[in-house]
């Protein structure tokens, strides 16, 4: 009984072949002949008024009669001296996962010999466990596939959903970088960009998670953005960070006054930034992510930390107020904004996280050049370090050198 190619199939009926069955006063002289006739039978069922009662394995069964003396004592015996009373008995009807269920709960015994299929309690035939096996492999395949679509479909979305803000920093600012890549097809880093007649404003933020769940805080976070802009402009970037954590707060439950229990503990961490163009002033306001500064002549870069509290999230409060920094620049400044999926990478010789110290290193390595060449040399840096460790986190970094005629 060779397993038939997978098919659509929905229930054990459709794995159903039908094989010749032995009564249960028929000898094992018969049985011999059957399995001799049928070399590729591996199991026959055992019925009694054409209600399956076991199963008998051609291996076993041969094994067992061509013991010495076996063919005289047993040819002429019932062949139930040699059944399985026990094998999985199962309905036409049952479906495939709950088919498959029962045969993980049979164990081994089930996939070499296979299964038997009744109609009303009556034999119909036999499944085969490497079919079973077969066709489960199909169908996962089948929704893998549906899954792939429709996250490389909600890729594009997400795509499109920045592209306006890439395309805004593109002709704001001359010599700037940004690298956005999800750790899987979608992912849970975003960015914002806009321009205003007396400067722009920036966002970089990590939301929960990567992958799908990921993907769909930062809708979450970066509509909630959008409100908060609308409402309050874009110059203080504090301001719109407790905007955005009680909106994001509202929207997954986390309001919930006494006893009652938060629906759940997500949110993201962000940078916010409005820079003037007027004053040449930064205003930055960080939760859990910090700002670089690398001053014209400087050796070393300036860091601004963020606070240590993230927007949303249960222990954020409703009404927490983030400090505003006015940091001044000056012509050939260069800024520098990244989520952890960049210090946390593991890599290296030890498989320690990247970190901030080789951040910098990369980065003054190649500080006079333009700033895509900066990010190429951190992401080679990064690559070189992770080496055949896979990445841990979605990866997001800003870099920019502000220059006059970005006015």
């Amino acid at each position: 009984m060779r397993p038939r190619l997978p098919r659509d199939h929905k229930s054990a009926g459709d794995l159903c072949n039908y094989v010749p069955a032995v009564d249960a006063e028929a000898t094992n002289s018969l049985v011999m002949e059957i399995f001799t006739a049928q070399r590729d039978l591996v199991c026959l069922a055992v019925v009694d008024e054409e209600r399956p009662i076991g199963l008998i394995n051609r291996n076993i069964f041969l094994s067992q009669m061509s013991k010495l003396y076996h063919r005289e004592l047993y040819d002429k015996k019932s062949c139930i001296a040699f059944m399985d009373k026990d094998p999985l008995i199962v309905d036409a009807g049952m479906s495939i996962e709950e088919l498959t269920f029962k045969t993980v709960e049979f164990g081994e015994k089930a996939l070499a010999d296979g299964f038997v299929v009744t109609r009303q309690g009556r034999f119909a035939g036999l499944g085969n466990g490497l079919q079973l096996i077969a066709v489960v492999a199909a169908m996962q395949a089948e929704k893998n596939r549906q899954m792939m679509q429709s996250i490389e479909y909600a890729s594009v979305i997400q795509k499109a959903m920045l592209r306006a803000s890439r395309d805004t920093l593109a002709s704001t600012l001359s010599d700037a970088a940004l690298v956005w890549e999800p750790r899987d097809v979608v992912g849970g880093d975003f960015y914002h960009f806009c321009t205003y007649p007396d400067g722009w404003f920036g966002a970089i933020a990590d939301c929960t998670g990567h992958g799908v769940p990921g993907a769909f805080m930062t809708l979450i976070a970066s509509s909630a953005l959008g409100q908060a802009l609308e409402q309050h402009g874009p110059r203080n970037p504090a301001t719109l960070l407790s905007a955005v954590n009680r909106s994001v707060k509202g929207m997954l439950g986390q309001d919930r006054d006494g006893d009652g229990m938060p629906e759940s503990d997500d949110g993201l961490d962000a940078a916010f930034f409005w820079f003037d163009t007027q004053t040449w002033t930064l205003r930055f306001a960080g939760a859990r992510l910090s700002l670089q500064v690398l001053y014209p002549e400087a050796a070393q870069f300036e860091v601004i930390a963020g606070q240590r509290m993230g927007v949303g999230y249960v222990d954020s409060g409703m009404d927490y107020q983030w400090e505003l920094h006015s940091v001044p620049l000056e012509p050939g400044s260069l800024i520098f904004i990244a989520t952890d999926g960049l210090t946390d990478q593991i890599g290296g010789a030890k498989h320690i996280a990247f970190g901030k110290r080789r951040v910098f290193e990369s980065l003054l390595a190649n500080c006079d050049r333009p700033a895509a060449e900066i990010g190429q040399g951190l992401l080679h840096s990064l690559s070189q370090w992770q080496g055949e460790q896979n990445r841990r986190d979605d990866l997001t970094f800003f870099c920019a050198r502000l220059r006059s005629h970005d006015d």
